[in-house]
């Protein structure tokens, strides 16, 4: 049985591009979340780990997905991502474990990109942007 790691991860979004972080010690970079306390929901998770890395306070949080990948950093593990979108209310501001962060623009081409965003999160952003939402 292939080892899971659960996750909640928020997508903020502007001027067509996502913010993504890279954690220390890693060399992927992936939407701000992380995975929940006992007892915390996925919405719980996902508002927790934003004030936590990037120092944002974030609130009407709207579900974007659930999906199942490959991890990023665990080798042999499936990454079960509940991602939500957020509005951007100030600019974040790399804190705890983030080392980097970076605006990726929805129609850019990366290498270094987590696999729940290059293939889950990134088309999905798109379509939205696309259609004027």
């Amino acid at each position: 049985m292939t080892p899971r790691i659960v996750v909640s991860a928020v997508a903020l979004v502007r001027d067509g591009a996502v913010l993504t972080v890279r954690k220390q010690g890693t060399s992927r970079f992936m939407l701000v979340g992380g995975k929940p306390e006992p007892g915390e929901s996925a919405l719980e998770c996902a508002v927790r780990e934003t004030a936590e890395e990037v120092r944002l306070e974030v609130t009407d949080l709207e579900l974007l997905g659930e999906f199942v990948s490959e991890a990023a950093n665990e080798p042999g593990h499936e990454l079960h991502s509940t991602v939500y979108t957020a509005e951007l209310p100030a600019e974040p501001v790399a804190a705890g474990e983030i080392a980097e962060l970076r605006w990726t623009a929805l129609d850019g081409h990366y290498d270094d990109l987590a696999p729940m965003l290059e293939r889950n999160v990134l088309p999905l952003l798109r379509e939205r942007v696309a259609a004027g939402r």
